[in-house]
């Protein structure tokens, strides 16, 4: 356990193991958050980022058979997605779904509303939506549009940078935010997921290639093989895979065991 100014973590992992439909995926991952602190997690295919992700967020389908996950002291293994929202835990999708027919305005209040607990203003909401999306650089359109209908790979994942700005969660876990992104919508949603930042929030960027890494810069890189974090390290361990690759990861932690 890793403790801050002689507080715990905000966010702590201990020996979490996690099945899907029987099989075993996670095999033992302890992880450690502090606020302010951004951490990547790497890792090739198959190694199991996905499915920590789920996991974390209390997705149904993924069991966890051992191990807790404690946010601000609390276990919340036991809480449902809904909850573990409210607590202040988000989690930005790798493949985010469309809503046709619900605008971006309506979807981003009501789910202010659902983690708040209570109605927003109309004048308030108005007012954070506008601050929002200036600091994120966002046309006043995007709101009107539907759901990701329609949406290009780039304007789906602003919207999920979009939404946590809305949210302002206490610790944010991005699944693969890089994934299908060209380099200059890499480049924008990277510039808004960093404008965010800030002393109060952690983060989890959970990807597979360095590259994103390039515009948010982690203090803890750390990567998961075959279902559990074999190595941690600072930035320059990011640098290293992007230069090596896997390969070596493989060769000195064994071979794949088919993790998905």
């Amino acid at each position: 356990m890793t403790r801050q100014n002689g507080q715990d973590p905000l966010f702590l992992i201990e020996d979490l193991h996690v099945s899907v439909e029987g099989k075993e995926i996670l095999k033992g991952v302890d992880l450690s958050i502090n606020r302010g602190e951004v951490h990547a997690l790497m890792g090739p295919n198959g190694s199991g980022k996905s499915t920590l992700a789920n996991a974390l967020m209390g997705h149904p389908r993924y069991q966890v058979t051992q191990g807790r996950v404690l946010f601000k002291g609390e276990d919340i293994i036991g809480l449902t997605p809904d909850k573990r929202a409210r607590r202040g835990l988000f989690l930005a999708f790798q493949y985010p779904t469309s809503i046709p027919g619900v605008t971006m305005v309506n979807f981003l209040r009501a789910s202010l509303k659902a983690v708040r607990g209570s109605d927003v203003p109309v004048r308030e909401f108005r007012t954070i939506l506008k601050e929002t999306m200036d600091l994120l650089k966002m046309d006043e359109s995007f709101a009107r549009r539907y759901v990701n209908d329609g949406f290009s790979g780039g304007e789906k994942k602003r919207a999920e940078v979009l939404q946590l700005g809305i949210l302002r969660p206490e610790l944010a876990v991005m699944d693969e935010t890089d994934s299908g992104l060209d380099i200059d919508a890499l480049r924008t949603v990277a510039e808004g997921i960093t404008a965010l930042m800030g002393p109060d929030m952690g983060a989890l960027i959970i990807t597979h290639y360095q590259r994103i890494l390039n515009y948010i810069k982690p203090e803890f890189v750390h990567v998961l093989f075959s279902g559990r974090i074999v190595k941690s390290g600072g930035p320059e361990l990011s640098e290293a895979l992007e230069a090596k690759g896997y390969e070596w990861i493989t060769e000195e932690f064994g071979a794949l065991e088919g993790v998905s």
